[in-house]
């Protein structure tokens, strides 16, 4: 009994050293240096394929709108104003204004740059329409969906690795540890503002719709050919009068150099007759 006794303790003493000794072996450094090694640097990259796939189901379609707008209107200046009170209404702004006033004889112009919130577009768009006859309507979406949720993806996986990295650094022990971490943290947090301000400007193209507005007066606009008898008879009309007006023009310039020519005329055959009568009183 006693061996017994004796061999059953050495064995079980025996199973907990090999017990002890195989978990010491598979224990590992947690040390802040290790840690940030282990951290792949391509991290967002790597998340990017996972996160776009389960959100592509749920987020909406993003969109980009431009478009061109271009109208003959009696004032253009006067229809600008009108074409900002419209966008100022539809919860949009002006990007951009040129004007060109009507001076001696040069037709005037303006051209607008609107923000327009995408969904009140077409509310927008028709209320433009209204101030004057259209000439052109050009609009165009390019589908930057898979763009948004790229960067979206991107952004929350860098966010994940700097808050990671942070928490390292309030962790670290030494000197080498903590410059190896602030080096990471620094170019990720600058790759993170990079995103978000690619995000930004994205999701402003896609919230605001961009429209080019053109207005010009009746003369620069583009000729349209007649349809019916009755237009054919008017442009043929309008055609004869702005040829009648334009030979008078021509005749008024010409008037003075002809009236100058006649003079000339009027003398030279003036002195040409009183030089005759000479010849012909002295022979």
């Amino acid at each position: 009994m006693r061996r017994i006794l004796v061999t059953t303790v050495l064995l079980v003493a025996a199973l907990g050293l090999a017990g002890c000794t195989a978990s010491a072996g598979s224990v590992q450094s947690d040390s802040p240096g290790d840690s940030i090694a282990r951290a792949p640097v391509t991290a967002p990259e790597k998340a990017t394929g996972t996160v776009e796939t389960a959100s592509t189901a749920t987020s909406p379609r993003s969109a980009v709108t431009t478009g061109t707008l271009s109208i003959t209107v009696d004032e253009p200046s006067v229809s600008a104003e009108k074409a900002v009170t419209i966008t100022d209404g539809a919860g949009g702004h002006v990007d951009g204004r040129t004007e060109h006033p009507t001076t001696d004889g040069v037709p005037g112009s303006a051209q607008l740059v609107l923000r327009i919130p995408s969904a009140g577009l077409d509310a927008a768009l028709t209320e433009l329409k209204k101030l004057g006859r259209v000439e052109n309507v050009s609009l165009s979406t390019q589908d930057v969906t898979g763009q948004s949720q790229d960067l979206a993806a991107r952004i929350t996986a860098l966010s994940a690795s700097v808050d990671r990295l942070v928490e390292l650094m309030s962790r670290a022990t030494t000197t080498a540890d903590l410059v190896s971490i602030e080096t990471a943290l620094s170019d990720r947090q600058a790759n993170l503002e990079s995103l978000q301000a690619q995000k930004r400007g994205l999701d402003d193209q896609v919230d605001l719709a961009t429209l080019t507005v053109d207005l010009g007066t009746a003369s620069t606009a583009p000729v349209r050919p007649p349809a019916t008898f009755v237009s054919g008879l008017i442009a043929g009309w309008g055609s004869l009068a702005a040829f009648l007006s334009g030979l008078l023009v021509v005749l008024g310039v010409a008037l003075p150099w002809i009236a100058c020519a006649a003079i000339l005329c009027a003398l030279v055959v003036y002195v040409v007759r009183r030089r005759r009568t000479r010849v012909v009183s002295h022979s």
